[in-house]
């Protein structure tokens, strides 16, 4: 079986990691040794992508049933992914607790070996690889010299981003995510004059075999991480309230949003990128939803100084909203799956003031009476639990509220919380639910546990 040691950090941020996660707190708790070991799980777990693909059904348009009966249907045409030959089943699970979630089994790691000629691609293609794509000619970086189409080729991941584009061969540091079919000649693929689109390398024995949602029910399946989809939930929006998306790139929760208030209301999304912004209203029209307006700006100016101007974009005027979801920006230090990250400890510990900015105008942006939801993808303690900690003493008017649903562990030690926060956070741990991880029980136990890494936080301003 083909197993990566773990995620690939810099030496300085695994031992910061290390220090978060063998902090005093949970050495008291769990012992060094307990420690230890949830911390190479940890590192082995967010190089894996999780075990279950979750999609998001679109129920605001069509029952959840019918919207699983038309994913079977679409999915059985995938040759690919069927449980035999014999057997053209494929298992799609709902959830208990979330009415618009549906889950499906991921076959992997498999046994399969690298035997053919390296096609090199970023990390991020390869992360995508990993849970279920093809390979697609712009993360392509390095392919051997003589390279037809129809050739045979192993798929490896540059897990340092540091293979230069164009390369015949590549020394570093990498990891095999499967082999497949060329679909190009090299010169197709680093041509000059007009850069190729589409497939370059056709997955055919992928370390994970995943089903591949491009162009799958589009309207009604919407592919987003089983946290995420918490978080919409959490957030509790309603019929009628004007609810605000801070960081809402590229705008799987502000539809989530507005699907979950019956598309009535208001739902504001902002990011400070214009492209980004466009994402968001692509996935808005795709899923035809007509309350949501977005706008390119930078959430921490969105707060006016003049509390008597009515406007319809930004800045706004303070306590706008009913209720305000901040998914800050972040380390991404829980994503999955994640074989090599090349980032600084200086870039992963600039989040905090960032984080910290943005809440102050959250704050200020919401309603006496509303809901303010601070959430992360990441495992630090920095940039969730203390987070936390410091809302609470610099905000005397926010408390923490009960989450539902809450699927996830309580908060971590180690930010001095008391038991009873600890108890009304949301931390979602990376664990496996095969062998290497050692989690047992049956579906959705296993997907609940067996996620990205991710933080949810729910406050009511008095």
């Amino acid at each position: 079986m083909s197993v990566f040691p773990g995620i690939s950090l810099k030496p300085d941020v695994t031992e910061f990691l290390k220090s978060v996660f063998l902090n005093n707190e949970v050495i008291a708790a769990v012992g060094r040794e307990g420690a230890e070991s949830r911390f190479q799980k940890l590192l082995i777990c967010l190089s894996h992508p999780p075990s279950y693909t979750c999609v998001r059904a679109s129920t605001h348009l069509t029952p959840l049933e019918e919207i699983r009966h038309k994913l079977g249907e679409e999915l059985r045409k995938q040759k690919t992914f069927k449980s035999s030959a014999e057997d053209s089943t494929v298992q799609i699970f709902t959830h208990p607790q979330i009415p618009d979630v549906l889950l499906l089994p991921v076959d992997g790691p498999r046994p399969v070996k690298q035997l053919h000629p390296e096609v090199v691609v970023g990390a991020q293609c390869g992360s995508a690889v990993l849970r279920g794509a093809h390979v697609f000619v712009p993360g392509i970086i390095a392919s051997p010299k003589y390279m037809k189409a129809g050739d045979v080729v192993s798929v490896v991941s540059d897990l340092e981003a540091k293979c230069t584009r164009g390369a015949k061969s590549f020394l570093g540091k990498k990891a095999f995510v499967g082999n497949g079919v060329a679909e190009l000649d090299r010169s197709g693929i680093f041509c000059t004059d007009e850069p190729a689109k589409g497939i370059g390398v056709r997955m055919v024995e992928p370390l994970y075999l995943s089903p591949s949602f491009d162009g799958v029910l589009p309207s009604l399946a919407f592919l987003q991480n089983l946290p995420s989809v918490v978080v919409g939930h959490v957030l509790g929006p309603r019929p009628g309230e004007r609810i605000l998306d801070m960081c809402a790139a590229p705008g799987g929760k502000t539809c989530h949003i507005a699907a979950l208030m019956g598309d009535q209301g208001e739902v504001v999304a902002l990011d400070k990128i214009q492209n980004k912004i466009e994402r968001v209203l692509q996935n808005a029209q795709m899923l035809h939803l007509r309350s949501i307006k977005a706008y390119c700006f930078n959430s921490i100016k969105a707060v006016s100084s003049d509390s008597t101007q009515e406007t319809e974009g930004p800045p706004f005027p303070p306590e706008s909203f009913d209720r305000v979801l901040l998914d800050a920006p972040c380390s991404g230090l829980g994503q999955r799956p994640n074989m090599g990250c090349a980032w600084s400890l200086k870039e992963i510990r600039s989040y905090q003031p960032l984080q910290r900015k943005l809440f102050h105008t959250a704050v200020r942006l919401l309603k006496k009476g509303g809901i303010l939801v601070y959430s992360t993808c990441t495992v630090t303690l920095a940039e969730n639990e203390e987070q936390v900690a410091w809302a609470l003493d610099s905000f005397p008017c926010l408390t923490l509220q009960p989450q539902e649903p809450h699927i996830g562990a309580e908060g971590m030690l180690g930010a001095g919380l008391s038991p009873e926060q600890l108890r009304l956070l949301q931390r979602f741990s990376p664990e496996l639910s095969w062998d290497q991880g050692g989690i047992e029980g049956p579906l959705p136990s296993r997907a609940d546990r067996d996620t990205i890494g991710f933080f949810i936080a729910k406050f009511l301003k008095n």
